[in-house]
């Protein structure tokens, strides 16, 4: 358990990376547009280089029949879950620090119930008691750092965040629902699909004609080159390095606890943005309310992980 969990820090410690360097970006000018949409170009470019290499030469024409029988569903399910999701976290950054962006994006853990609600499922009443935990922490980090600032700086910081935690969980769950029999989306079954990487490429691929609408609506001056290295390090470090060690995390849990354990190492993203935010970006150490209210969100992810061992 103990070495899942380091390996599970570790990944987030990686995926802390992204809301440092998106905060980066925006201070030195860069555009959101192009933090969001250079990720998911690269990302597809390293993914297409890897998969030859681990999956064999035919596994990349294979999984790109595969994107073009169902076109469509993945052009959709990518906008929502990839486009939707990482625009509006890369829009957040110009209004809000990195960590105060980390902790709102705690939020997707409520989002992921009632979307699986909304998909039929149902959850005891006590998880929701958690999850209402987790979101007055959120609202307490938010209103230390707003309280002096305008309603613009709220919306512009707090509410994209909201609505990322929406768009990720939908995106993943129209997959999931696809890959295992819903009467309003077509059945995807393959065996490349076990693959989590080749379900991220299908992803990136279907969120290519959200990106080149966006860069044409937006019309963003050309990146500086210190935002095309950045953007090329968040996919490294979050798109590969993180999500890498976090599958791998998950993959050798043997009970649903230690699961649920790897999961909860998610939440370090908050501290290790803060420290990050702090020693690299000058950032103003937090107020009492703003540590009260990260200590809450951990306290609500902390409940949700004992729940999974008591019940197992």
């Amino acid at each position: 358990m103990i070495k899942l969990i380091a390996i599970g820090l570790l990944s987030g410690l990686f995926f802390s990376t992204t809301f440092i360097l998106n905060r980066l970006m925006s201070l030195e000018g860069g555009h959101w547009v192009w933090s969001a949409s250079l990720r998911y170009a690269y990302m597809i470019l390293l993914l297409l280089g890897a998969v030859p290499l681990f999956q064999g030469k035919g596994a990349v024409r294979n999984i790109l029949a595969l994107f073009g029988r169902h076109w469509l569903f993945w052009t959709i399910s990518g906008s929502i879950g990839f486009g939707g999701f990482y625009s509006l976290l890369c829009f957040s950054a110009d209004h809000a620090p990195g960590w105060i962006v980390a902790t709102t994006w705690q939020l997707t853990i409520i989002a992921s119930l009632v979307v699986l609600v909304c998909f039929g499922r149902s959850f005891p009443k006590r998880v929701w008691l958690f999850s209402l935990i987790v979101f007055a922490g959120v609202l307490m980090v938010n209103w230390s750092h707003f309280k002096t600032g305008h309603l613009q700086g709220l919306l512009g910081g707090a509410l994209p965040v909201l609505m990322a935690a929406f768009c990720y969980p939908i995106g993943n769950q129209l997959v999931w629902e696809a890959q295992n029999g819903n009467r309003y989306l077509p059945r995807i079954q393959s065996p490349y699909l076990e693959n989590p990487f080749n379900k991220v490429l299908l992803l990136s691929l279907g969120s290519l004609p959200f990106w080149c609408l966006l860069v044409g609506l937006a019309a963003p001056a050309l990146p500086s080159t210190g935002q095309v290295v950045n953007t090329a390090l968040v996919a490294i470090f979050s798109g590969i390095c993180a999500t890498s060690l976090f599958l791998y995390a998950r993959s050798r849990s043997r009970r649903a606890s230690e699961l649920a354990a790897v999961d909860a190492t998610q939440s370090s993203e908050v501290v290790f943005a803060l420290i990050g935010e702090i020693l690299l970006l000058q950032a103003p150490m937090p107020t009492a309310m703003a540590v009260a209210g990260v200590v809450l969100v951990f306290a609500g992810l902390a409940l949700f992980v004992y729940d999974q061992e008591v019940k197992n």
